[in-house]
């Protein structure tokens, strides 16, 4: 009998989670105690679910803790993106570049601007935007760069802040797979003009649904507030904002929930000690792997002073050359039958979908990513290689929350297990589907493992 489960072999994962958030499952997040309990019922016996000031304390509180002057707390991460936009003083005509391999929340807000969204490629070692294909999307419409820390890697902010600087744009971090994460020393949203990130329930900062945005201006602060923030747009030190004071010039009510907020100053607290839990279990996990044909960790060097904070939806890169040309489709059938919840590719590119094609949302009688533009955008997607590769290169592995030698050690075996017995494998293998990956992580991310 073949040793491999798909064949009639033993599961190599025995693991059976306790399923409860309070820190003993390897897999379970976010932790959640009567602490945290006791703070969410606090707002909500005393009837202050609409306030702010739980909110305004947690904002204070995740300023300081990012090293950042000012933040604002959204009710989800795509508010806190489409107010770092509006901040920015993205508006009609304007083109903003963003990585097409991200989620659509990174970056489609800047339509509903009546800005063009221009789709730029990927580097295949970091899946972050590549510095060295972004001036190339460069034009004289260009108002600013959104750079995803993409699966919790640090882009290459360096490189990437010198292009913005040389061509005065400025610059949006998406940092939703990355909330704390660090780049050579400094927490990531703190080096462009604006981090912006989702604190849902499937990130690695998770208080429900809920979002935030940080900077150093106070009139990108001011801006966001100004946009879509009932009781706070008054008093503002930005000058020409202060004649408009009063309702949110967006109409929107992007305020966050202080049951989330409330949750927050709890999280916050443990957040850092959590997340330095999680990455020794995945750093050992992918030790473990260190060698092992076809599996290449997808990680930074720690001693560069950078890392992958929480490790949102971890992923690793499938090098199918070192294992016979197997497809990563048939490699994840065999681990999904060792007992290892996994899936290939990531998010599709962003570029191919019929939105950003062919929908015209807002009834102007042309698709609106070109609608306000005077050429055709769409051209531009042409040379987006990598994007368009990776999704046969990258698949899911097990997002450890908690470093239990045990349990890591089974689960790596299982990985050891599929690449031993990959010859038997080959003989069946499928290869890849025409297309990998899907529009939306989060379902994947919240599998057991």
């Amino acid at each position: 009998m073949s040793e491999l489960a798909l064949f009639g072999g033993p599961k190599a994962i025995t693991y059976k989670g306790t399923g409860k958030h309070d820190g003993s499952d390897v897999f379970a997040w976010p932790i959640i105690t009567q602490e945290d309990e006791n703070a969410i019922l606090e707002v909500l016996r005393r009837g202050g679910m609409s306030g702010i000031d739980v909110t305004q304390k947690f904002e204070k509180e995740f300023a300081e803790w990012v090293g950042s002057k000012y933040a604002l707390g959204l009710h989800n991460g795509t508010a806190a993106l489409h107010a770092a936009m509006f901040g920015c003083g993205i508006g009609h005509g304007d083109e903003v570049i963003c990585q097409s391999s991200t989620y659509w929340a990174s970056c489609t807000s800047a339509l509903a601007l009546g800005a063009t969204l221009v789709f730029a490629d990927i580097d295949q070692d970091t899946l972050c935007l590549d510095p060295k294909k972004l001036e190339a999307k460069i034009t004289s419409k260009t108002k600013a760069i959104i750079v995803v820390h993409y699966l919790g890697h640090p882009a290459e902010m360096d490189e990437i802040m010198d292009i913005a600087k040389k061509h005065n744009l400025k610059v949006i971090e998406d940092v939703s797979h990355a909330q704390g994460g660090l780049y050579k020393g400094r927490r990531l949203g703190t080096i462009g003009d604006v981090g912006a990130a989702s604190l849902m329930t499937a990130k690695s900062f998770a208080i429900g649904e809920a979002g935030i945005l940080y900077t150093d201006d106070i009139e990108i602060y001011e801006r966001a507030i100004a946009f879509g923030t009932y009781e706070r747009f008054e008093n503002m030190q930005t000058e020409y904002l202060r004649p408009i004071e009063g309702l949110p010039l967006g109409g929107y009510k992007h305020r966050m929930h202080q049951l989330s907020s409330a949750m927050g100053l709890v999280q916050l607290k443990y957040y850092d000690q959590r997340c330095a839990e999680i990455r020794k279990a995945m750093n050992y996990f992918w030790d473990l792997l260190e060698g092992v044909p076809g599996l290449k960790a997808f990680r930074v060097d720690e001693t560069t002073g950078s890392n992958m904070a929480g490790w949102y939806a971890a992923r690793g890169i499938f090098k199918s050359e070192e294992l016979g040309g197997l497809s990563v489709t048939r490699f994840c059938e065999a681990l999904e039958a060792e007992g290892v919840a996994t899936i290939p590719g990531f998010n599709k590119p962003l570029h191919t979908h019929p939105l950003y094609q062919v929908a015209d949302i807002y009834n102007q009688g042309k698709p609106t990513r070109v609608a306000n533009s005077d050429y055709d955008v769409r051209e531009m997607d042409k040379d987006l290689e990598v994007c368009m590769k990776m999704a046969t290169s990258v698949y899911k592995v097990p997002w450890f929350k908690k470093y239990d030698k045990e349990v890591i050690e089974q689960y790596a075996e299982a990985f050891k297990k599929v690449v031993r017995n990959y010859k038997e494998l080959l003989a069946d293998d499928p290869g890849d589907p025409e297309s990998l990956g899907g529009w939306n992580l989060s379902n994947a991310a919240n599998k057991k493992s």
